[in-house]
């Protein structure tokens, strides 16, 4: 197992190289610029959308409303990332991984809407009628590259089983392990169930339940994490600098804390941000493909707000709560770290919010992999007979619940510590290898996402004048 953990580091510090991250920041940097700064400008705009959706009797074609098809992205990135994401980024990097977890959020909300608007733009219908979208198609469609299509939709089907599989049932298990001393596999195995039990019921089930759980659980997170702050309001200025500082000069040894250099800061904090949002993994864009609209850009506009909730509100409560308690300099690292900075000021009601939180976070973001996964199974058995289709569905399906089975019972084995950095490292290099055609693709296309947007505000501008 060492030399498997080896292997995993030396390629995970080569996919998430310099080359990787001035790709990642790069391209967000690039679209936001192309954009005059479209996801400040609209921003108010956007959330508009939400709040006053289209008229039910419009002809947009889809199959789940749009705020379902966010929650169900929101699913897939509200979970690890935000409790055991940001410990572990802080953990290995120090205080100003944060920093940057801001920073793939602010460039990479302009890459979430390049890609969501180039996914339906492109999307097509399955033979069970429902709809399929994402970077897959408009690499195939847009670029003319079925083989880089080819290569985002494998490594997605490998992530599924890494970012959105293996490393959410883990990250449960440890947190039921710590707070109610539930065995790993008894945990797997009850996971395994309640995922199949929605995921025999489609996109429409996964978006009903996920539309339900998403928000409920962020706002009592949300309220657990604002009441820690206002009882330690006075530190949180301290806290902003801690992290500047941080990002740029590194963090010294204290406490339990080994130390690490302003790179590590910078490598996990974007790794980790990544990881969070998703900005650029092209994963998004498959459950955004699915929302019932009248136009492209309208998702797309719709699916910024992903990066703003996650990162931005989210992970920074959490950050902050792990900072100012100073749990971050007590050795502890993923979810641990979280419980032990909750508990830290609300006692055991704090191992309760993070547990409870990481088995539903985890439990919705299981769900949306599942669906990433099975739509990038689709793309590659769309075109042969209905049963082959089916029966490739089933073999997925069969294998993703023994992932989950297996990435929750690994902490009952006497390795568990290495089994566990080993499936970070696996869902890290998954997700870099993921990322990679996906950000080819939206820098040469984005001309197009740009005439979308165009058109999108002419048509919308032409209304308010009809109107008025």
């Amino acid at each position: 197992m060492a030399d498997i953990h080896q292997m995993l580091t030396t390629i995970d510090q080569i996919v998430w190289g310099p080359l990787m991250m001035l790709l990642l920041i790069g391209t967000g940097i690039f679209l936001t610029i192309r954009l005059k700064g479209l996801q400040i400008r609209k921003l108010p705009y956007t959330i508009r959308l939400i709040i006053k959706p289209e008229s039910p009797d419009s002809p947009g074609k889809g199959d789940i409303s749009p705020f379902r098809a966010l929650m169900t992205t929101l699913s897939g990135t509200i979970g690890t990332g935000n409790i055991a994401g940001v410990a572990t980024a802080i953990a290995l990097g120090g205080p100003g991984a944060l920093f940057w977890m801001w920073m793939t959020a602010v460039v990479g909300t302009a890459t979430k809407f390049v890609e969501c608007t180039l996914s339906l733009h492109f999307r097509e219908k399955l033979p069970d009628g429902t709809m399929i979208g994402g970077p897959f198609y408009y690499l195939e469609k847009g670029l003319g590259s079925s083989f880089l299509g080819m290569t985002f939709a494998v490594f997605g089907i490998f992530s599924s089983f890494g970012i959105g599989n293996m490393a959410q049932a883990n990250s449960v298990s440890l947190a039921l392990i710590d707070t109610f001393h539930i065995p790993g596999f008894i945990t797997g195995l009850i996971l395994a169930l309640m995922t199949g039990l929605v995921v025999v019921g489609g996109i429409k089930r996964l978006g009903y339940v996920t539309g339900k759980l998403v928000p409920s659980m962020a706002v009592l997170y949300i309220l657990s994490a604002l009441v820690i702050l206002l009882m330690n309001i006075e530190k949180i200025p301290a806290a902003f600098l801690l992290i500047l500082n941080s990002a740029f000069t590194g963090s010294a040894a204290a406490g339990g804390f080994a130390g690490a250099a302003a790179s590590n800061a910078l490598r996990f904090g974007i790794a980790r941000g990544m990881f969070s949002n998703e900005a650029g993994l092209g994963s998004a864009p498959i459950a955004h493909a699915t929302a019932i609209t009248t136009h492209s850009v309208r998702q797309g506009l719709i699916a910024m707000l992903g990066p703003f909730i996650d990162t931005i509100i989210l992970c920074t409560l959490t950050g902050l709560v792990i900072i100012i308690t100073g749990a971050w300099e007590s050795g502890k690292t993923s979810t641990s770290l979280s419980i032990h900075a909750f508990s830290s000021q609300i006692g055991y009601a704090g191992n309760l919010i993070i547990t409870i939180g990481m088995v539903l976070f985890a439990f919705t973001t299981i769900l949306a992999w599942s669906f990433y996964g099975k739509q990038c199974i689709s793309y590659f058995t769309k075109k042969k007979s209905d049963r082959f289709y089916r029966y490739s569905l089933k073999i997925y399906y069969f294998l993703f619940l023994i992932g989950i089975v297996i990435g929750a019972g690994v902490v009952d084995l006497s390795q568990s510590t290495t089994y566990l950095a080993s499936i970070w490292l696996f869902s890290d290099i998954t997700n870099a290898l993921m990322a990679l055609p996906n950000l080819i693709g939206i820098l040469l296309l984005s001309n197009i996402a740009i005439g979308l947007l165009k058109d999108y505000f002419r048509m919308e501008n032409a209304k308010a004048e009809a109107i008025g």
